[in-house]
């Protein structure tokens, strides 16, 4: 519990020291959307998850980034644990926003830098704000800013996928932007499989290749979803096979 306590407290504290730098954001972000301020913009929030991640002894590991595009695309990933998220922010090697649960809004600082990076905030539980939230999202991969969405709505907590929900394609189905499915492994081991307490793990993120709009525009929702569901699935049952080898070899 110490341990964690100290992750806590540590990573609190950069994102307070994270305060003048965010006012430098804020006017940059209010002169240009050019790929230059973005990934100025973005320096900061990657530099901080990285030393988070640092800090609780865990190291990440991510395949296949020549498959990543020089252009707007929605990720669409598996999501284990909290920590996900640092790790596409510390380590995928391209400015990204989300869309987050709400209540990530009450958080000072760190919700003026989501939204410096065109991160979308939804209410699940009320209809007419998650749509407008998604138009949100659609009118942002169209300006040219990347989105990652985690289509099963909350953490697995584990390898086992509950179901990607087809709607929340919709993003790149509206915005005609290429989608590049991404599998996570290794995240809950460091919170919710530890109950409640950070410990050290080894994550890995695999890229897999992307899904463009010629490729899914004769597809149904449904069809998408679920075969982007079984590309992230074969790839965790993969690697869970190379690390139990591994740890009987």
């Amino acid at each position: 519990m110490i341990f964690t306590i100290r992750v806590y407290t540590y990573a609190g504290l950069l994102v307070l020291g994270s305060l003048f730098r965010l006012n430098k954001a804020k006017k940059l972000f209010s002169k240009s959307n050019d790929q230059i301020y973005k990934e100025e913009i973005f320096t900061t929030p990657k530099r901080v998850s990285q030393k988070v991640m640092k800090k609780t002894g865990s190291t990440v590991q991510v395949n296949g980034q020549e498959k990543l595009l020089d252009e707007p695309v929605l990720y669409v990933a598996n999501h284990q644990g909290l920590f996900d998220i640092l790790a596409f922010l510390g380590y995928l090697g391209r400015p990204v926003g989300f869309i987050a649960k709400k209540e990530i809004k009450k958080l000072p600082i760190i919700r003026t830098w989501m939204e410096l990076l065109y991160c979308v905030f939804i209410d699940r539980k009320d209809r007419r704000q998650s749509i407008q939230a998604i138009n949100q999202g659609i009118e942002n991969l169209k300006a040219g800013h990347s989105l990652v969405i985690f289509p099963e709505g909350t953490r697995s907590r584990g390898n086992k996928l509950g179901e990607f929900k087809s709607g929340s394609l919709r993003l790149a189905l509206k915005a005609r932007v290429p989608i590049v499915p991404v599998s996570i492994d290794g995240t809950y081991h460091m919170l919710e499989g530890n109950k409640g307490r950070v410990k050290p793990s080894t994550v890995s993120m695999t890229i897999h290749d992307p899904i463009y709009p010629a490729d899914y525009q004769d597809k149904k929702g449904a069809e998408l979803a679920a075969s982007i569901q079984s590309t992230i699935e074969q790839s965790l049952r993969s690697e869970s096979k190379e690390e139990l080898e591994s740890v009987m070899a």
